[in-house]
């Protein structure tokens, strides 16, 4: 999976989370700090396009706190990608398990 891709599916992630969590159409503060935090991760990721799936990855570079919030973002969301967001999730699904 492309940077772009991967960079594209956290924020529909977060996108997701927020709207059914929080009942705005726009990123709330919290989300979008999570957002611009993720992005920056990814964007400085040691390991590039060959990265694997930050959860399996060797190198955790989000601070405890932050892993967590993506974590809990993760976790809600990723069912419901299959229904909002289909192709990507089969993409993050396989980029999960190999």
């Amino acid at each position: 999976m492309s940077m772009e891709k991967e960079k594209n599916t956290v924020t529909a992630m977060i996108e997701l989370y927020c709207r059914k969590n929080h009942n705005l159409s726009e990123l709330c503060e919290n989300c979008d700090e999570l957002n611009s935090y993720a992005m920056k991760k990814l964007e400085t990721c040691p390991h590039g396009v060959d990265k694997t799936a930050c959860s399996k990855c060797v190198t955790h570079c989000y601070k405890p706190e932050m892993r967590e919030r993506i974590r809990v973002v993760m976790r809600f969301s990723g069912p419901r990608m299959l229904l909002n967001h289909p192709v990507m999730a089969v993409e993050h699904l396989l980029k999960s398990i190999d």
